[in-house]
């Protein structure tokens, strides 16, 4: 056997040893926080937006400031920042709408248009995309329990519920479906809930589950192991009973947590969240310290890509 033939074997058979988190090349993963319930999520092969809210309008609503002068009322058309959205955006493979109020759903449209993305969401954010104009080769309805395989990427759509605000008074049951009327582009509060999901996003090297509220249906999030959960930590989940507790052990107390949906969502990007920093973030990765000691606790910061090894 001739020595380069020889060399060949023995380079072939080391790569088989090594393992598989360190045999290929784009094994890390990237999230960048774009704030709310919003993530840009890459292992450098598929590109998924998660509830990509990104004009931060200032409207009357959850979450603002009541000494800040809002620019819009809930009865206004829905704004769309386009430049801001192209400045951040220009590449998204998946959209995954955990439900459709203007916070998570208002920029879906634009980004889907501009993107080509495929759309994962409930049938109400459906209906809202057909109107806004949006191909039907790109939307995918789901109701919760579909586990869709996809080139690179899976998602199993786990059904949810809504944070429990208004002191636990919170309910809308409204949908949109096909017999709907809309009239585009919409108002602000023409954004309803439309039923709420989670998603178990599966990567190559990563798994990791999305929260878009602050609540959870136990039993659906049971055995589900993610390297990655992206833990909603703001303050309604208070009013549930040991919310952190119940979300650590359903999860297998997961490797590494990162808060979301912790800030005042109606503010533009720039403005102080100090204090929900020290109302939230802080807080709760403090509990962590004894809730779920071995797990990794990210503070995310909007716009600032966190980059974390495989894990598997």
């Amino acid at each position: 056997m001739s020595l380069p033939v020889r060399c060949l074997i023995l380079f072939l058979f080391a790569a088989l040893l090594v393992p598989a988190s360190r045999a290929q090349a784009g094994d890390d993963i990237e999230l960048t926080y774009l704030g709310a319930a919003g993530w840009k999520i890459s292992d450098g092969r598929v590109v998924v937006l998660v509830d990509p809210w990104i004009t931060r309008a200032k409207y009357a609503g959850p979450g603002h400031p009541e000494d800040m002068r809002p620019d819009y009322a809930r009865t206004d058309i829905a704004p769309v920042d386009t430049a801001l959205v192209d400045s951040i955006v220009d590449r998204a493979d998946f959209i995954l709408v955990h439900h459709t109020h203007f916070d998570h759903m208002g920029d879906v449209p634009y980004i889907a248009r501009k993107t080509g993305a495929k759309v994962i969401g409930t049938e109400t954010a459906i209906r809202i995309l057909e109107a806004y104009g949006v191909p039907a080769e790109q939307l995918y309805p789901v109701q919760g329990g579909e586990d869709y395989l996809f080139d690179g990427f899976s998602v199993r759509v786990i059904p949810s519920i809504h944070s429990a605000l208004n002191e636990k008074r919170y309910l809308d049951s409204r949908r949109y479906d096909r017999t709907t009327e809309l009239k585009t582009p919409l108002r602000i509060n023409e954004f309803i809930e439309g039923g709420s999901l989670m998603f178990y996003a599966r990567f190559a090297h990563h798994e990791i589950l999305t929260m878009g509220s602050m609540n959870f249906v136990e039993r659906e999030t049971e055995g589900l192991r993610p390297d990655i959960l992206l833990a909603g930590i703001n303050g309604s989940r208070l009013g549930l009973y040991r919310f952190d507790e119940r979300l650590m052990a359903a999860t297998g107390y997961p490797p590494v947590v990162i808060p979301t949906h912790w800030d005042s969502f109606s503010l533009p990007y720039g403005f102080s969240q100090q204090a929900n920093i020290e109302r939230n973030l802080i807080p709760f990765r403090e509990g962590m310290k004894t809730i779920s000691p071995a797990s990794r606790v990210i503070l995310p910061v909007p716009l600032e890509p966190i980059r974390i090894e495989a894990m598997r």
